[in-house]
């Protein structure tokens, strides 16, 4: 069973969305390769994006209203005022033991520099009760970013790193990520194929026309290749943001459904190789080692749950720069996190 969490958390974080890129056949690998992995107290080194300059913030007249922080009292790793929209949320409650990994999905293209977030997913592993939670957050969720100003969540990780962004969490959602792991879109259709393609079950139709033909998703199982997997989440034609994270969960299933089902032994060198060469995070192997005992005990997806912060826990805004944003509305975003942390009632 040791070899089954790190694939569990590779389809995890293939993300899947956005771009669309060939990808060269894999090759045997030594299973000797180490990972690298930078030290806690490593100093900031050239990355290949330029962090974004600070912009202004600008705060809609309607609620409700985007955090703006106002150093009173301390809440947390904050100061701030009394007023609940400038606030920070305070860290939600969680059972001992429990960890949380935030997995992003980079939209940044082959070959080039600055990239943003645009998948951003949380996973909740509770070792008590063997359970895995993931919570989907839109990429244009319009919030305070610690340091910086009021932007999307997508561009946090790119302004400041992971402490950014899980200074980003703390103050709007309520809970601080210990981890992070992040893959380039590129190399999912490579992870897809390698396990001989994916059964997604599509909770919604879609059908769309592309240059490629028409692309006809009926609701139930659909049975797909990396290609296909990939326009399955990336597309947004016809469908929305939401939409999108939902059927971005629904192939992060059917992957981890593959590999728990699935004699994985003999594509360990090529799932390797795209793990080692495509992934970035701060997860060392000592981490990993306590979280085995939840992956060997689960046998199939019922243990995971999926959580959304969908269109009922956002109001849509228009910035006066004409950017389209998604307010949270605080109350009803808490309110799914304390689920989605299994915050004691």
């Amino acid at each position: 069973m040791r070899i089954k969490f790190p694939f569990i958390l590779l389809a995890l974080i293939s993300l899947i969305s956005a771009c669309n890129f060939p990808a060269a056949p894999i090759a045997a690998v030594s299973m000797t390769k180490n990972l690298l992995f930078n030290p806690a107290d490593a100093t900031a080194t050239a990355t290949p994006f330029q962090p974004l300059p600070p912009t202004a913030i600008y705060l809609p007249t309607a609620t409700p209203v985007p955090p703006a922080a106002d150093p009173t009292q301390q809440i947390g790793s904050f100061t701030s005022s009394s007023n609940s929209s400038s606030s920070p949320a305070g860290l939600i409650p969680q059972p001992k033991g429990q960890v949380n990994i935030v997995l992003l999905g980079s939209d940044q293209r082959f070959g080039r520099g600055g990239f943003r977030t645009d998948t951003i997913l949380l996973v909740t592993i509770n070792p008590a009760d063997n359970s895995v939670n993931i919570t989907s957050f839109p990429r244009d969720l319009y919030v305070y970013i610690p340091g910086y100003s009021s932007s999307r969540i997508n561009t946090a990780l790119a302004r400041g790193g992971f402490e950014t962004l899980a200074s980003t969490f703390e103050y709007n959602l309520g809970v601080r990520p210990d981890y992070y792991a992040m893959i380039n879109f590129w190399s999912f259709a490579e992870i897809v194929d390698s396990l001989g393609g994916i059964d997604v079950y599509a909770s919604k139709p879609l059908s769309e026309y592309t240059a490629q033909g028409r692309f006809t998703f009926p609701v139930g199982l659909n049975h797909m290749d990396g290609d296909t997997a990939l326009y399955y989440t990336r597309s947004r034609k016809s469908t929305s943001d939401f939409d999108r994270n939902r059927r971005q969960q629904e192939v992060v299933m059917a992957i981890i459904d593959k590999l728990i089902n699935l004699y994985t032994i003999p594509k360990i060198p090529a799932l390797y190789k795209i793990y080692v060469d495509n992934v970035t995070t701060n997860i060392k192997l000592n981490d990993i080692i306590p979280l085995i005992p939840v992956a060997a005990r689960i046998k199939n997806t019922d243990k995971i749950q999926n959580y959304y912060i969908g269109r009922g826990q956002v109001t849509s805004w228009r910035t006066p720069g004409g950017a389209a944003v998604l307010l949270p509305n605080r109350e009803a975003v808490m309110s799914i996190m304390r689920q989605a942390l299994n915050s004691p009632k």
